[in-house]
């Protein structure tokens, strides 16, 4: 927890602070899966079972400094991520901001009036995929199914995902698997969590890791220069992510994906994911 106290305002980080001391029987260090600050409100935690409201009311300059310390006191450096909605910072935990979208083209080129962030607390549960992978791993070839994994926000499909990645790299004894060079493609840093280029999360031994790439460019990277024998990528959804996707499964490449759903209808009802289908391209569907 005190890597993501760190960013927070002084008054914001003591007022969480007491709340840790004065309610340990909650285990909320264990539980927590969220912390949401907003302008004139008071600060939430969102634990697996429960909300808790902290009784202080966040001020613009609380914002503004936790901003700051986000971005290492460089919002400039920062601005394209800000663009994008969200900050990754180390350790894989996501930030994501709300505030008046500056637009340019038709395209948000950066935000103002910052007025709420959210961060995601990113956690690794080693052992979370293995009822899923029985249905992942094709046992008679020693290969997997190309699959994606289907879930709402909020989920877990990025724990489980990353917990796929290291089984299927690491190899699995239980059901006869040896271990396969897998290129994982971590567009916002959240998978694998490297810092500095060293994996803060553990994603297995045989993995490759591009990070900070879209998933198109960093597919066709990895198959050029890193021979996978396994593709894995977070949240796939567009026709550029689903034209890379059909280019590796044609060069030999298997795949295991996530995308935002709850039901078979969320899947075809996106169009490009929906020719993954047609084609028979995806071999497994996971609800979550």
């Amino acid at each position: 927890m005190q890597e993501i106290l760190i960013y927070f305002s002084v008054n914001i980080h003591n007022a969480i602070l007491e709340i840790l001391m004065n309610e340990k029987n909650l285990k909320i260090e264990e539980n927590i899966e969220e912390i949401r600050i907003r302008i004139n409100r008071p600060i939430i935690l969102k634990l697996r079972n429960q909300d808790i409201c902290i009784n202080y009311i966040v001020t613009e300059k609380d914002i503004m400094q936790t901003l700051e310390k986000l971005c290492e006191n460089s919002l400039y450096a920062y601005k394209k991520q800000i663009a994008e909605g969200y900050i990754t910072v180390k350790g894989g935990h996501r930030v994501g901001i709300t505030g008046t979208g500056v637009v340019e083209e038709e395209k948000i080129i950066n935000l103002k009036y910052i007025s709420s962030l959210n961060f995601r607390i990113a956690r690794e549960v080693k052992g979370c995929s293995k009822n899923i992978l029985k249905e992942i791993i094709n046992q008679k070839d020693n290969t997997i199914y190309n699959t994606i994994i289907v879930a709402p926000p909020g989920k877990g499909k990025t724990t489980i995902l990353r917990d796929i990645v290291r089984n299927i790299s690491n190899g699995i004894q239980e059901l006869s698997f040896t271990g396969k060079n897998c290129g994982l493609i971590d567009e916002r840093g959240e998978i694998a969590a490297c810092y500095r280029g060293i994996p803060q999360k553990d994603v297995g031994i045989r993995t490759d890791i591009i990070e900070n790439v879209s998933k198109e460019k960093g597919i066709m990277m990895l198959i050029r220069s890193m021979a996978p024998e396994v593709i894995a990528c977070d949240e796939i959804g567009s026709s550029q992510d689903v034209q890379a996707i059909e280019k590796a499964v044609i060069s030999g490449v298997k795949g295991i994906f996530t995308m935002h759903g709850k039901s078979i209808d969320d899947v075809k009802n996106n169009k490009d994911i929906n020719k993954l289908l047609e084609k028979n391209i995806l071999e497994k569907i996971i609800f979550i």
